[in-house]
């Protein structure tokens, strides 16, 4: 059975939740991480993946500490086992700009966005390295930074843009492991943030009609941690709905 590793489930109505949900759906183990949640959501929550016939488990954890990647993992080993998916979904994200940038905000977009990432994905491989398991999956979300210019977020897309290089070649280096590694793009997506004025002004620049919902990222995700997703990677898949940054 697939044990998946969730970051950044801190709300119900986020696509780290919805990402739980869908995997849980379809049998698979989850342990998620959260930060700075209500107090009782996350043991609320657990209980709601568990009925769907699965195990669950949680931990808060500030993936910005340089050991957050070892202790996660040890974690995950210990109280379900080696873990086969990992979705890295957790972010730092704060207004700047080119007038407010500093190397303090750079580094905590660095922290959490670049850094975690690519510690907590290599020990992912290590442990999988060392297990008779023969497949994995790591899935990253990245956010459009390619796509068009993110305005007063410079911190955020770079950060963003470092794990869409980092994709590609880890990629490469883990494939004769069976470890396939992608990115998904959701698009601005409406997980409680927006406003009834933004979602408005939001809906006119998508064809289909309506804002992303986490459920569309969910699926997405669920598919490349699947078996028919195995010859799939080194992607960046930008499910947007076809928004128009225009």
């Amino acid at each position: 059975m697939d044990i998946a590793i969730v970051t950044g489930v801190s709300h119900p109505k986020g696509i780290g939740a919805s990402i739980c949900r869908r995997l849980s759906k379809n049998g698979v183990d989850i342990f998620f991480t959260h930060w700075q949640a209500d107090k009782y959501w996350p043991n609320l929550f657990a209980d709601e993946i568990r009925d769907k016939g699965v195990r669950c488990k949680s931990l808060e954890i500030n993936l910005g500490d340089k050991q957050a990647a070892d202790t996660l993992i040890n974690q995950v080993v210990l109280h379900l086992g080696s873990p086969t998916i990992l979705v890295n979904n957790a972010a730092y994200s704060s207004l700047d700009g080119y007038q407010k940038l500093n190397a303090d905000i750079l580094d905590r977009h660095y922290e959490v966005n670049v850094r975690a990432v690519c510690l907590l994905s290599v020990e992912f491989a290590k442990q999988l390295e060392g297990s008779t398991i023969r497949r994995g999956r790591i899935i990253n979300l990245t956010s459009g930074q390619a796509q068009g210019p993110m305005l007063n977020e410079l911190a955020y897309a770079a950060s963003k843009g470092a794990i869409t290089a980092f994709t590609l070649t880890l990629s490469a280096e883990l494939a004769h492991l069976g470890i396939t590694v992608n990115a998904v793009n959701p698009g601005p997506t409406d997980t409680g943030w927006m406003t009834d004025e933004i979602k408005g002004e939001l809906t006119t620049k998508f064809p289909m009609g309506r804002v992303g919902q986490p459920e569309d990222a969910a699926r997405l995700v669920a598919f490349l941690a699947s078996e028919e997703a195995g010859w799939i990677t080194g992607q960046v898949i930008n499910s947007e709905g076809g928004f128009l940054r225009k």
